[in-house]
Order: structure tokens, then sequence, then C-alpha cells
């Protein structure tokens, strides 16, 4: 079996703190073996970071995380081993971009309404890419100005639905992106699935709805799980006869949850989704 891969992670493209060529050297100085990037909703690092990845002689897989929503719930699919250039994905990826900077603008004057001013101008200057501006970007601006000490902590407070920063998006079908990643030849994984706020039997419902539209795979390790996650999600993958995926979801040395490639094992019985795209 393959020693160590990382298909989650993200760059400065999206809402990472490091330039693509950056985190392919970190992942391969890590001892990664084969390695995606997954920025949200771009692909635009993908020709950088492989170009990287293969001079430091690390394997390298097409990625992309991919916003969606179901039954009112924001999931992520990770998009894996798809042609970068097919028009299904690329169109598909562009129309949810296009929302992104209307939504930012709304969510400045969300937190200016309750007096917090400037923070889409501030937010801004955190985002290497406009076209990207995201809820972290808002938070890394707002833990600047001392509105709270960390990151986790903007988030809990103004950016989560409920709260007076958050403003809803129409993000991407879960058959949209499943269909967007399948014309372009790729694998459909669901991303860190133990951060979502569904029931048990949601997340059977969902389950099943991403099956049967396709969806082949499932992060049993993430950064984000804890160990019984990871037995959890492992039993589920089982269950479903889904390939297992195991990523960091690293952003930064100062924000992740684990560094690349540092992540505990899958469980050995699991079929590694590497084998349907590396």
């Amino acid at each position: 079996m393959l020693g160590n891969f990382d298909f989650h992670c993200h760059s400065a493209v999206s809402d990472g703190l490091l330039p693509p060529a950056e985190v392919a050297r970190r992942a391969a100085g890590n001892g990664v073996d084969l390695w995606a990037l997954t920025d949200h909703d771009d692909l635009g690092g993908l020709p950088e970071a492989q170009a990287v990845a293969e001079a430091a002689g690390m394997g390298f897989v097409n990625g992309v995380e991919i916003s969606i929503e179901w039954k009112g719930v924001p999931i992520h699919i990770v998009g894996l081993g798809f042609d970068r250039e097919h028009p299904a994905l690329t169109g598909g990826l562009a129309e949810l971009r296009s929302g992104r900077i209307e939504r930012a603008k709304r969510m400045g004057d969300a937190l200016a309404a309750i007096g917090i001013p400037g923070v889409f101008e501030g937010a801004k200057r955190y985002a290497g890419n406009p076209s990207l501006i995201s809820r972290a970007h808002f938070a890394r601006y707002l833990v600047s100005i001392g509105i709270a000490r960390d990151v986790p902590g903007v988030f809990q407070y103004y950016l989560t639905p409920g709260k007076p920063g958050y403003v809803d998006h129409r993000w991407a079908t879960l058959e949209e992106a499943i269909g967007w990643i399948r014309l372009a030849g790729g694998v459909a994984v669901v991303a860190h699935p133990g951060r979502y706020k569904l029931s048990g039997a949601e997340m059977r419902r969902f389950l099943d709805d991403f099956k049967d539209l396709g969806g082949q795979g499932i992060e049993v390790t993430s950064g984000s799980h804890t160990p019984d996650h990871i037995l959890h999600f492992a039993r589920l993958a089982r269950h479903y006869g889904f390939h297992a995926s195991r990523g960091s979801d690293f952003h930064g040395p100062q924000e992740s949850y684990v560094d690349l490639g540092r992540l505990p094992p899958l469980p050995e019985d699991l079929k590694p989704v590497w084998r349907l795209v590396g």
C-alpha cells in the first residue's frame, strides 16, 4: 500500500496561506508520496502545484473542493483525478465563483450594521484571489483588528449560520457537483464528514443520495476528525462500499489541525481512494 497520501489541502489561490509551490514543497518535505491540491472552487493553482510536485519526485493528482448545499446544509465535495480543462467542470466552478464577491460585500454590510465597519475592504487585503474572497479572509482580518483572539473564535461568534456576519449564498447542488466531477473523468469524495451538523439518520440519507448520484469516496482520516470519527466513518465506508480518502485540510502552518502528510493511516481493510486516481 502507498505509504503517505494527502488529498485535501489549500493554497493562497483560495483560502490557504501559502502559494501552491510552497504547499507542494512542504508536502514533499513531509514525506508525502502522492498529493492533491484541493482549493475551493478554483483550479488555478494546479499547473504550478503539479510542476513543483513532480520536480520534487512526488506524485500529483488534480483536485478541487466544491461548495454545495444539501437540504439547507453547507457541505463540501472533493473532486480528484479529473481533466482540469473540461468545460463542464471549469464552467460550473466559474459560476460558483461569480457570486462570492457580492456575498462578501453583503457580509461587510452586515458586520457594519453591528458596529464593525470596513471589514469587506480589510478582508480583501487577505485574499490573494479576489474572486475567492471567503469567510476565512474575513476572519483573519477580524483577528488582526482585535475582534477575536483567533480564527475559530471569529467563526463561532460572527460567521456561522445565525450569527451577525453570516450571509447565505447559492452554492452548487450535490447533483451538479458530482456531475461536473464525473463528466471531467474524476472521482467525487465527501470532505471531512465529521464537521457537518447532521444527525446519524441525516448523514445516512445524504450518503444514500451521494452514492446514488455517482459519488465514490469519503474522507475517513481528516485533519478535523477525532479517533472516534475515524472509526465511525470507516464503518460507513465499509457499509456503502466507498473508497476511503485521507486529507489534512492544511491551510497554513498557523491555522491547520494537522500538517501535510502527518495524519494517522487509514484502517488497513479499507479501499484507499488513490487506487481510483493514482
